[in-house]
């Protein structure tokens, strides 16, 4: 699901990548907003909640939020350059570094971490710590689909269902219509998938707390794991065929 690229990758590719990592985003999601209070997958409402800061002149807790939003960016831009490092000898591996790293992040924050309030530095640990990975996340996929999948927050896939439902109206021509309703089940996955990992994740916290965040890692886990057995399944598929035919 992750190493298929440009002409080779299929809308099977992005259907499995979109609906594993909306998951694993989903229960982040949930982790964060019960472990610290806040949005730890996207950075919209940080924006907000900077503004509102000012306004009050808690500069403090403001720079806090405009924080928030750099760590996202940050693990966006890491993500993206180690990608393209990779990608220049071994393009079928650029995603291997940024999916590690994630892992190690979520298993870090849910082996070391405790539940705390956001204005404490263990608080501020777990917001930086969870928006770097879903900036990591979110940059991978967003590269690897060509923008097709995005995976850590919804606004933008609700705005595009919304355009395309309607578009179901107006496009007649079967090869449109076919398209249109392969982008909006690929859209809807998406969004399903995303809630379920939330509902799941929440009822897991209220056992596990933070290391709930280990169920996140551990799919990310299984999917290298699929993609390292496929590519070594398909190597050795290749080694037969290239034997039988001298």
């Amino acid at each position: 699901m992750f190493r298929h690229q440009g002409i080779n990758r299929t809308f099977i590719h992005n259907l499995r990548l979109a609906t594993l990592l909306s998951f694993v985003a989903g229960i982040v999601n949930i982790t964060g907003v019960l472990a610290v209070k806040t949005l730890t997958t996207n950075v919209t409402g940080h924006f907000a909640f900077f503004a509102e800061e000012v306004i009050k002149d808690n500069y403090v807790a403001a720079i806090t939020f405009f924080i928030f939003t750099l760590f996202f960016l940050l693990g966006s831009f890491t993500s993206n350059f180690l990608a393209e490092l990779v990608a220049q000898k071994k393009p079928h591996l650029l995603h291997v570094i940024p999916i590690s790293i994630e892992i190690a992040i979520l298993t870090s924050v849910g082996f070391f971490a405790k539940a705390a309030d956001l204005s404490s530095l263990e608080g501020k640990y777990i917001a930086f710590s969870m928006l770097f990975a879903m900036g990591i996340q979110n940059s991978l996929v967003t590269k690897i689909s060509k923008s097709i999948v995005r995976t850590t927050h919804l606004t933008g896939l609700f705005t595009d269902l919304g355009i395309e439902l309607s578009q179901l109206f107006f496009y007649k021509k079967e090869s449109q219509r076919k398209s249109l309703k392969a982008s909006i089940s690929l859209r809807l996955s998406i969004i399903i998938f995303f809630f379920i990992g939330c509902i799941s994740g929440g009822f897991m916290y209220t056992f596990l707390e933070l290391k709930t965040l280990f169920v996140s890692a551990f799919f990310l886990l299984i999917a290298l794991m699929y993609d390292y057995i496929r590519l070594q399944f398909l190597v050795i598929k290749r080694k037969r065929i290239t034997s039988h035919l001298s």
